[in-house]
């Protein structure tokens, strides 16, 4: 039986392989459904799963903690896992740090990272358990797009009960960044108004050497990435690194994963 099939960039693909997309926050699938289609274009089955408390109303996001969006993720690559050999994982901004807090508890077998986020850019982050009683939401952090006329489909308020969870869901991940040990695929926009560079240095510093695998600027993009100029690239891009790596497991496992 032939276990491999040949995706858009030439490569052959061992069947069995998926990738799990995750959003940012308060965002949706909305942004990693491209993604997506275009990954299963090239062979591989995807899971993009919306996160507790977002794709509703920004107010049902305030009951929410940070371990239900992990618990989420954990369950939607296990069922990936059930039918499948090898999973990787791709996450955008929040997407990408539990990204790779999935990697530290569960075998991931690559990630892909756009503009991950690891620390909270306001001086006030730490705050947040308590100024959640004072205020319950601020300005949106969504739509940082260059292309015009897009919409990621995020809330139109930022709850700061979830802010709170969000700056304690990065400081845990950054805590864990060593123990990952899947490869790791950087996208970084050149300009990005939501998650700084203090985020990628973290990221950097965090991993081990040799784990970040490949780093690649997206020249004309803002934020959200994955809808903007240079989604292509990613799509592309990751794909390649995906089934190198699918390609590499199969080879040294000598049989369909």
């Amino acid at each position: 039986m032939n276990n491999e099939a040949r995706n858009s960039s030439g490569h052959s693909l061992p069947k069995g392989s998926a990738v799990l997309l995750i959003h940012g926050f308060t965002g949706s699938p909305t942004a990693m459904e491209p993604w997506a289609r275009s990954l299963q274009g090239a062979g591989f089955t995807t899971a993009v799963p919306l996160l507790p408390g977002h794709g509703t109303r920004w107010q049902d996001m305030i009951p929410v903690g940070y371990s239900e969006w992990i618990q989420a993720t954990e369950q939607a690559f296990d069922d990936l896992a059930r039918t499948h050999g090898t999973v990787f994982v791709a996450g955008l901004s929040m997407g990408g740090a539990l990204a790779l807090h999935l990697a530290t508890r569960r075998n991931v077998a690559g990630i892909s990272l756009v503009n991950p986020g690891l620390l909270v850019d306001s001086a006030l982050a730490p705050m947040t358990p308590w100024l959640k009683h004072l205020m319950r939401s601020v300005a949106p952090i969504s739509n940082d797009i260059a292309k015009r006329g897009v919409d990621e489909g995020a809330y139109p308020r930022t709850p700061v009960a979830a802010v709170a969870q969000l700056h304690a869901l990065f400081a845990q991940t950054r805590s864990r960044l060593e123990l990952v040990t899947a490869p790791v695929q950087l996208f970084r926009s050149t300009v990005d108004n939501v998650v700084s560079e203090a985020s990628v240095r973290e990221l950097v510093a965090g991993l081990k050497p040799g784990t970040l695998a490949e780093h690649h600027m997206l020249l004309h993009s803002k934020h959200v990435a994955t809808l903007d100029y240079d989604a292509e690239q990613i799509f592309h891009e990751s794909a390649r690194f995906f089934s190198q790596l699918s390609n590499t497991a199969h080879a040294r496992t000598g049989g369909p994963l």
